[in-house]
């Protein structure tokens, strides 16, 4: 039986937690990282979440389409709350999700949070960040070490709620017995080498979610971090 952890916390400078994740039937797993003044980011992610649930819960199977469609769900009802609500105004979310169902994977993503596997020890980033610097790091005008530090890597070029259409990303794969899926918000990856994240996830037994996000605080917790963690066993 697959092994799931979850962690979720403010961190040590925001007031407020704007992160979101949801674990929820028919095996779908969720992260969000709201953006926003005032209360709006914990506004759109929690909306997000809660939109996103309703169209998918107790679905027989789920498609890649499914999950693209519910957060488009999501990103209308954003939209439509920032124009009934001035202080909701500019608010979006990230969203990144994956269904698993006959040893298939599929996800759906939008924004900087991100989905990451580990195989064979090997730990690959599966979602691209839709990031300004993102886009830097791919025409080569920045390397990932300097991503890291830029002053602008927070600024998304695409989130759920943000004015007109949306493009969700999307994809599957097939899983292994021993993989381990990692989503987590940017307040991980922005706190924690990818290195010290693959040494976490491989560490035995424990609670790796909560693991990942005593490592983020420790390392000076500048965002609220949210993790879950899946131990797939076929």
């Amino acid at each position: 039986m697959s092994k799931v952890y979850r962690a979720t916390d403010v961190g040590l400078v925001r007031p407020g937690n704007e992160d979101a994740l949801a674990v929820f039937s028919p095996e779908c797993y969720m992260v969000a990282d709201g953006m926003g003044g005032h209360v709006a980011g914990e506004v759109a992610s929690g909306l997000l979440v809660e939109v996103v649930q309703e169209q998918l819960q107790g679905k027989a199977s789920l498609t890649i389409d499914d999950l693209r469609s519910a957060i488009l769900v999501a990103h209308k009802e954003m939209q439509q709350a920032a124009r009934n609500t001035p202080a909701y105004e500019g608010m979006g979310t990230t969203a990144t999700i994956f269904h698993i169902a006959a040893g298939n994977l599929c996800w759906a993503h939008v924004g900087d949070s991100r989905l990451y596997l580990l195989r064979h020890g090997k730990l690959d980033q599966v979602t691209r960040d839709h990031s300004y610097v993102e886009e830097l790091v791919e025409r080569g005008k920045l390397t990932e070490s300097e991503a890291r530090v830029h002053p602008q890597k927070n600024m998304l070029t695409r989130a759920v709620g943000m004015e007109g259409a949306l493009d969700v990303d999307g994809g599957q794969f097939a899983l292994e017995a021993g993989d381990i899926l990692l989503l987590a918000t940017d307040g991980l990856m922005n706190m924690v080498p990818d290195a010290s994240i693959s040494r976490i996830l491989q560490e035995e037994p424990g609670d790796k979610a909560a693991r990942l996000v005593s490592e983020a605080l420790s390392a000076g917790g500048r965002d609220n971090v949210t993790v879950i963690v899946l131990e797939y066993a076929s």
